[in-house]
C-alpha cells in the first residue's frame, strides 16, 4: 500500500534546510537519500499512514544533527534498516 504514498511530497531543496555554513546543498542531498532509501524499504503493503508516520520522523531527527553532512550511504541504510525494524517503539509514543 506504500504506493498511496507519494515520495516526492517529502523531498526537500536547499531553501528548507536552513544554514549549514556552504553544505545546504549537500544536507539536502542526504536528508532526500534518507526519505529514498526509507520508502525503498518499506514493504510494499505497510500501511500508509505507518509509512507517513515513519517519513516524518526523517525531518524530525536528522535536521538538527550535525554529522548530517558526513553520512555514507551506508549510515543511511543501517538507520532506515533500524527504525522500520524497530518501528513499533515510534508508532505506539
Amino acid at each position: 500500500m506504500k504506493e498511496f504514498i507519494d515520495i516526492h511530497d517529502y523531498l526537500i531543496s536547499e531553501a528548507v534546510v536552513g544554514d549549514w555554513d556552504g553544505d545546504e546543498e549537500l544536507v539536502c542531498e542526504k536528508i532526500n537519500e534518507i526519505y529514498h532509501t526509507l520508502y525503498d524499504y518499506a514493504e510494499e503493503d505497510i500501511a500508509p499512514e505507518e509509512l507517513t508516520f515513519l517519513l516524518e520522523l526523517v525531518w524530525e531527527h536528522w535536521i538538527g544533527q550535525d554529522v548530517l553532512p558526513e553520512l555514507e550511504s551506508e549510515d543511511i541504510s543501517d538507520w532506515c534498516h533500524n527504525l522500520l525494524t524497530n518501528r513499533d517503539q515510534y508508532l505506539t509514543d
